[in-house]
């Protein structure tokens, strides 16, 4: 499976399955974020496992708010949290761009049932491009606010920009959400006769090899990029059409099947 060693895999499956026992939910889809997902990680990456679990009828049948979210501390690598149903549903009507990314995730640790399936079928008339658009457009600004200004800048912090602006770019012209893969978005978006396609395959060599890339002076091409097409997206943003968003109790059906579903099958 690309971007984890069958022995981590095994590992992630047995913490999701500890997880389902402590908390008593049944996950019905867990996947790869993060830098692995995005086919940029270094070797030391952190492995980070997002999924979706299912409670059973009765802790939804509360007169009381309960947390709805499962966060295990990182540990050895491993960064591992999880979205209630309920929850992950709510963020879908209003196009999340992580949740989007989960369901499309090229390393899938888990899916059962057919709630993940139902809402991934929905997602193209859930898609909003504003609300991603502006998305990865803040993720980009406050990262290249954060780390790469200055002569010296933390230079693995680009890919942490260059993949929300990439991602930008792919709604711009496709109308759709953006694949995962960074390489994918640069083949698509950046022109390969350009010191800009240089520099960001120079980059991608050094960080799969595992180099420090900390603090180095700035890449001449890909800051120009960034802040040309900052400026950019903010002008096209602003005049995208707004929210879309799909009926609610079409999601209240999915919600309900699942929570039967799921623990219907245990019985």
């Amino acid at each position: 499976m690309t971007g984890v060693d069958q022995t981590m895999r095994d590992h992630i499956v047995r913490q999701l399955a500890q997880i389902e026992q402590e908390e008593h939910v049944r996950i019905i889809y867990a996947c790869e974020s993060g830098s692995r997902a995005w086919g940029f990680p270094s070797q030391d990456s952190d492995y980070d496992v997002r999924f979706i679990y299912v409670r059973p009828l009765e802790w939804y049948l509360s007169i009381d708010d309960q947390r709805d979210v499962i966060e295990r501390p990182i540990s050895d690598q491993l960064d591992i949290n999880g979205w209630d149903i309920r929850k992950a549903l709510k963020l879908f009507r209003k196009s999340n761009p992580p949740l989007l990314e989960w369901l499309q995730s090229p390393i899938q640790y888990e899916e059962q049932y057919s709630v993940a399936e139902q809402i991934r079928s929905l997602s193209p008339l859930t898609f909003s491009p504003k609300s991603c658009m502006y998305h990865y457009l803040n993720m980009a600004k406050g990262n290249f606010r954060d780390y790469l200004q200055g002569e010296q800048v933390k230079i693995k912090k680009y890919f942490y920009v260059l993949r929300p602006l990439l991602a930008c770019g792919w709604i711009e012209h496709n109308e759709s959400m953006p694949p995962m893969a960074f390489e994918e978005l640069v083949d698509a978006l950046v022109p390969a006769d350009t010191s800009l396609y240089t520099e960001i395959q120079e980059l991608l060599r050094r960080k799969k090899a595992g180099d420090e890339m900390d603090m180095e002076p700035q890449l001449p091409a890909i800051q120009s990029y960034i802040v040309d097409q900052i400026a950019h997206v903010e002008q096209i943003a602003a005049g995208i059409e707004g929210q879309v968003t799909v009926e609610t109790e079409t999601l209240n059906r999915i919600f309900r099947s699942a929570v039967q579903e799921v623990w219907a099958s245990t019985k």
